[in-house]
């Protein structure tokens, strides 16, 4: 008797919902409170406080009917057998186009290109009001409908360019992987991740923002000095133009080895009032360095990363498993898509 694989996977995406959703009802409730926390009397005053409530609020009701939507659509997608069905149409488009239907690389590429399509298509309403409603409401955003647009057609570009190759390698290592295919994989992805931690803020940040050196000046020499004391071997300082965005600000530090950068908002120097605040919010952030929380982040990953491989592995071959979702065939990405591992969240929201 075939195991009832969509049934479950259905049932545990609806109980992660429903959990989920108890917490964010936890936390809306904890938001409408209307009083100052004791600890933040005298520290922020009551009219940030009730600024501050208005926004997360706002971010609320819009995340509880974005979540609302999301498992809709994912329930649907997989109770009416659209994954199979989608299947077989990026085939038959791969066919008309006479190319190899057989070959599994560009029917998946044909898949997956359909999939952006979509993806694209539903998330756009909800990014739109994000960005020109909610953050424009509370005063955050700067963005114009170009630069909006203009970013996203970057995205898909970088998408277009970066996915090919990567789902490639993916297919030709579990066709080829053997034994020994858990192990082949993981060290792909690892790999891929340093290279894209590495390439990131070097060649595809600077494509959607300007960075530029801190100037020399009491600022940069406080940070120099801040990072010498904690033995951060800082090489470069650069500050953002996020206020072409947004008035959010931010700070973060990258970077391997003896090789770290420290990246400031031009935001945040403008809303800090005075240097020693920057200096804190870099302090912040250098603390995280010190204390290994990145690395013990990476390494948790990596651990996760390696047994969701693991249990792929056990059931890749498994016909009943995707005769349960609706296929003929055992494609590569799709027994990823079902078994949720690292990949399909790489190629999916690159």
């Amino acid at each position: 008797m075939a195991l009832p694989y969509l049934e479950a996977v259905l049932g545990f995406m609806i109980l992660m919902y429903i959990f989920e959703t108890y917490l964010d009802i936890r936390q809306h409730a904890a938001l409408k409170l209307p009083r100052l926390p004791k600890p933040l009397e005298g520290v922020v005053s009551q009219e940030k406080f009730e600024k501050s409530r208005a926004y997360s609020l706002d971010k609320s009701h819009f995340h509880f009917v974005h979540e609302a939507v999301t498992i809709l659509m994912d329930t649907a997608i997989l109770y009416f057998g659209i994954l199979p069905w989608f299947w077989k149409i990026s085939g038959n488009l791969v066919a008309y186009m006479d190319l190899n239907a057989e070959n599994e690389i560009i029917h998946t590429l044909s898949f997956l290109a359909g999939v952006m399509i979509w993806s694209q298509i539903t998330d756009l309403p909800f990014s739109l009001y994000s960005t020109f409603v909610i953050e424009a409401r509370h005063g955050f955003n700067k963005q114009t409908i170009w630069l909006f647009f203009r970013d996203m057609f970057k995205a898909i570009c970088l998408y277009i360019l970066l996915g090919p190759p990567i789902v490639a390698a993916i297919i030709v290592i579990v066709q080829k992987g053997g034994p020994y295919l858990a192990i082949y994989l993981w060290a792909f992805m690892f790999v891929l991740s340093i290279v894209m931690m590495t390439l990131y803020p070097i060649l595809i940040a600077p494509l959607f923002n300007k960075f530029t050196p801190l100037p020399e000046g009491e600022l940069r020499e406080k940070i120099e000095n801040l990072a010498a004391s904690l033995k951060f071997p800082l090489k470069k300082l650069f500050v953002v133009d996020g206020s072409t965005r947004s008035s959010h600000s931010n700070a973060y530090m990258y970077g391997f080895f003896n090789n770290k950068r420290i990246v400031l908002y031009d935001t945040l120097i403008q809303q800090c009032k005075n240097e020693e605040e920057v200096v804190a919010v870099i302090a912040h952030e250098l603390g995280h360095w010190k204390l290994n929380h990145t690395m013990y982040s990476f390494i948790a990953v990596q651990i996760l990363t390696l047994l969701q491989f693991g249990g792929y592995t056990l059931v890749r071959n498994s016909k009943d498993l995707f005769q349960s979702f609706g296929f003929d065939t055992q494609p590569v990405l799709i027994g990823l898509i079902i078994f949720q591992v690292p990949p399909c969240y790489m190629l999916f929201y690159v």
